[in-house]
């Protein structure tokens, strides 16, 4: 799957169908010696100048189904990042 194919999708929670947000705004932190992605970085509060923005970091491990229009994670225990 491309990065342009990603950002179109929304995130959301299997607990509750919470929609955490769009990938538009999103990251990835990969593992520079494996090539592999270790997290997704989803931006909470998106502003103009992103100050005081908070982003949910999301394990891999935590995606559960990626569909064509949304994907489906588990945040059980959630990591928030500053």
């Amino acid at each position: 799957m491309r990065w342009s194919e990603l950002v179109e999708k929304e995130c959301v929670d299997v607990k509750g169908g919470e929609k955490l947000g769009h990938f538009s705004h999103a990251d990835l932190r990969i593992d520079p010696e494996t090539g592999r992605i270790e997290a997704l970085l989803i931006p909470l509060h998106v502003s103009w100048f992103r100050k005081q923005s908070r982003q949910l970091e999301l394990p891999w491990q935590k995606v559960k189904k990626v569909g064509a229009e949304m994907i489906i994670v588990d945040t059980a225990e959630r990591a928030y990042g500053k």
